[in-house]
């Protein structure tokens, strides 16, 4: 079990998201590698924990499967 102080998981990800939207006057299509790359992140976190873990960075893991999915990842 992490510590109480530990970062979230896919919090690192989640912050580089948020600053290039943020520098990017919230243009989505400039951080899209952004976006990709904390998905990516939850569904590992998803499938190391077996659907259970939790992060304030990830959204439902429902979600990021089909966000995964529409945008072109083997998610199985």
């Amino acid at each position: 079990m992490a510590p109480r102080d530990a970062e979230p998981p896919c919090q690192a990800e989640a912050c580089a998201l948020q600053t290039c939207l943020n520098k990017n006057t919230y243009r989505p299509e400039k951080c899209d590698e952004h976006l990709r790359k904390l998905y990516r992140c939850c569904w590992q976190m998803y499938q190391q924990t077996d659907g259970k873990g939790e992060s304030t960075a990830c959204p439902m893991q429902n979600v990021v499967r089909r966000w995964l999915r529409n945008h072109g990842e083997d998610v199985s």
